[in-house]
């Protein structure tokens, strides 16, 4: 009775997993790991196929392994076969992880209210379809070489329009940011709303000092700055605009450079410097002191600053949560156990999401599957 009822665990024998009782089948999954495999943008790409011990994709594969270069050893059959095994693993994963993941944005959506019509769903796939595919027989031809159905497209758009659903409703109201929260990080982090000094400069670079002289020398008895940036500059860019270099901010330039360029007068020549690049002759043109902002001119990137940290702080707590919840409610037959299912392998720590991403999905909502 366990062999038909409850394959694995209380999972059907027709269905790879459930999430809250409702099934992922079998053929939902052989359906979508040709999709997947398909997608590797590989020519004539098939599943290896463990049930065969992955004969076949050895076959093929020893059809494609170039001869070994003389004195190297021959690829083996068993380095094939790994090699069959390692791209069926991932392939299943993914394909298990974009399954499982409709189950839980579904039942999110369901437990939270969240709806979109068939009408959102016509109009979010028309939009994305015209951009993708000008023309219909591109899009005919997508639909060949994908292995995909437009039901399974709109079913990505579908679930995709949830997703962000979610996310709204989870950030709702998290843009509220108090005068007293905005002063408090004004406080924190004057720093970061400061301007340091900033100076003009027109310069000449050389690689020896003897041209610096020179070309100071020239300077120094009237000679234009054009004229001899072009004949002895090694700066292209400075050398292009007659030797300028505009707003330098203190402690941006090379050590020596900087100090000899902070501690000058305006509008007098100096040089030659010695600097890792070589030697500057240099002449400060313009001083533009440094500034502080003030809270009322940083208020507004302080308030979009703390709307975005509040938003993120509620998603992540969302996302800690949506994710333990469901799979709690998942559980996965044997041969198809992933870190998505409660009695699959523990995950692996990864990095938190951006707050413009919803709830976890593989899926992909644009015709293009991209």
């Amino acid at each position: 009775m366990c062999a038909t009822v409850a394959a694995c665990g209380g999972v059907p024998g027709n269905a790879v997993a459930t999430v809250d009782g409702d099934s992922v089948s079998k053929t939902d999954f052989s359906h979508w790991l040709t999709v997947a495999a398909k997608s590797s943008g590989q020519a004539n790409a098939a599943v290896p196929d463990p049930q065969s011990d992955y004969k076949n994709c050895v076959a093929q594969k020893r059809k494609t392994t170039p001869a070994p270069a003389k004195g190297q050893p021959k690829v083996t059959d068993a380095q094939l076969k790994t090699q069959c095994k390692t791209e069926y693993t991932q392939l299943r994963d993914q394909v298990l992880q974009l399954l499982i993941s409709f189950k839980w944005i579904q039942g999110e959506a369901d437990s939270m209210g969240v709806k979109v019509t068939d009408a959102d769903v016509k109009k979010s796939f028309d939009e994305q379809k015209k951009q993708s595919f000008p023309k219909d027989a591109d899009y005919k031809k997508f639909l060949q070489t994908s292995g995909q159905s437009e039901q399974d497209i709109l079913q990505r758009v579908r679930l995709d329009l949830l997703s962000n659903k979610i996310r709204d409703k989870v950030i709702k109201g998290k843009d509220k940011v108090s005068d007293a929260a905005i002063q408090d990080f004004y406080n924190k982090n004057k720093a970061r709303f400061a301007q340091p000094e900033k100076r003009d400069l027109r310069v000449v670079l050389t690689k020896k000092q003897g041209d610096a002289q020179t070309a100071f020398n020239q300077l120094k008895s009237g000679a234009a700055w054009k004229t001899v940036a072009k004949k002895y500059s090694i700066d292209d860019t400075s050398k292009a605009a007659g030797g300028k270099l505009p707003a330098q901010a203190k402690g941006t330039l090379d050590k020596q450079l900087d100090d000899a360029v902070f501690s000058a007068k305006k509008n007098q020549l100096e040089g030659p410097v010695k600097t890792q690049y070589g030697y500057y002759v240099f002449e400060v043109t313009k001083v533009t002191p440094a500034s502080q902002q003030t809270l009322a001119q940083a208020k507004d990137t302080i308030k979009q600053t703390l709307q975005s940290q509040n938003q993120q702080k509620a998603l992540d707590a969302f996302v800690k949560d949506f994710t333990k919840r469901w799979k709690d409610k998942t559980e996965c037959s044997d041969n198809y156990k992933t870190t998505d299912c409660k009695n699959g392998p523990k995950a692996t720590p990864t990095p938190t999401a951006p707050a413009t991403q919803a709830p976890p999905t593989t899926g992909q909502p644009t015709p293009a599957g991209q």
